[in-house]
C-alpha cells in the first residue's frame, strides 16, 4: 500500500496528480429530511382544507371572533312611558246614581261614598222605567260619546263588572246604573290604585340587547 494511499481504502484507490476522491455523506439522512417536510405540507394543506369546509357549512360564523358578536350588540334603550289619555279627575266628573235593583237605599249609600271619594253627585234615585231590573251586572256607566274614553273609565275604577254606553246626551254628567249583582263600590284602596294604573301607565320597554 503506498503511503498515498487513503486508510481504509485497501489499496483501491491511488492518488495520483493533483485529484483526492471525494468521501460522500450516506443518503439516509436527507430523504429523511425531504419526507418530514412532505408531510407537513400535506397536514398543513388537510387542515387549511379543513377550515374552509366548516366555514362553508357554518355560513362563514367561524371565522367571527368574540369582539365581532359584540359589537353586534347594542345597548337596550331605556324604556318609554306611552303618553297618558286625558282622563278628568274624580273632581271634574258629576254622577247621577239610579238604583236599578229591589234593594233601598243602595243609590243613597253609594252616592255618598263617591262623594268620599272626589266625585260630584247629581241625581240620586230609582232607575229609569228602561233600566228598572234589566241591569244584570253590577252596574251600567252610561254618558255621551265623548265620555266613554273619559269620564266613564275614572268612574268605573270605582267598581268592578260594569258595561259602559254612550247615549244621545248633550251634557257632560254621567250615570251610574246600580245593577242586581252591585254588592259595595271597590275598596278605596283598590279603587285608587285602579285609577293610578289608568291614568300612569307603566314603563314599557322598547328593546333589548
Amino acid at each position: 500500500m503506498s503511503m498515498l494511499t487513503p486508510p481504509g481504502m485497501g489499496g483501491k484507490y491511488r492518488i495520483t496528480g493533483d485529484v483526492y476522491p471525494r468521501m460522500r455523506r450516506p443518503h439516509r439522512r436527507r430523504r429523511i429530511v425531504l419526507a418530514s417536510a412532505a408531510a407537513v405540507v400535506v397536514l398543513g394543506a388537510a387542515g387549511w382544507g379543513t377550515l374552509q369546509l366548516v366555514d362553508v357549512f357554518s355560513g362563514g360564523e367561524g371565522t367571527k371572533t368574540t369582539a365581532g358578536k359584540q359589537t353586534d350588540c347594542k345597548p337596550a334603550p331605556k324604556a318609554t312611558t306611552a303618553p297618558a289619555a286625558a282622563f278628568p279627575k274624580p273632581a271634574q266628573i258629576t254622577v247621577n246614581v239610579y238604583n236599578a235593583t229591589p234593594r233601598s237605599g243602595l243609590a243613597k249609600t253609594t252616592a255618598d261614598e263617591l262623594k268620599k271619594r272626589g266625585f260630584k253627585i247629581g241625581k240620586v234615585g230609582n232607575a229609569p222605567v228602561a233600566y228598572d231590573k234589566k241591569v244584570p251586572g253590577t252596574g251600567l256607566l252610561l254618558g255621551a260619546t265623548t265620555a266613554v274614553k273619559g269620564a266613564l273609565p275614572v268612574l268605573g275604577t270605582q267598581l268592578a263588572g260594569t258595561t259602559s254606553k254612550a247615549d244621545t246626551r248633550a251634557t257632560a254628567d254621567v250615570d251610574l246604573i246600580i245593577g242586581t249583582a252591585f254588592k259595595t263600590l271597590a275598596p278605596k284602596a283598590t279603587a285608587d290604585a285602579a285609577l293610578v294604573a289608568l291614568t300612569k301607565p307603566a314603563p314599557v320597554p322598547t328593546g333589548k340587547c
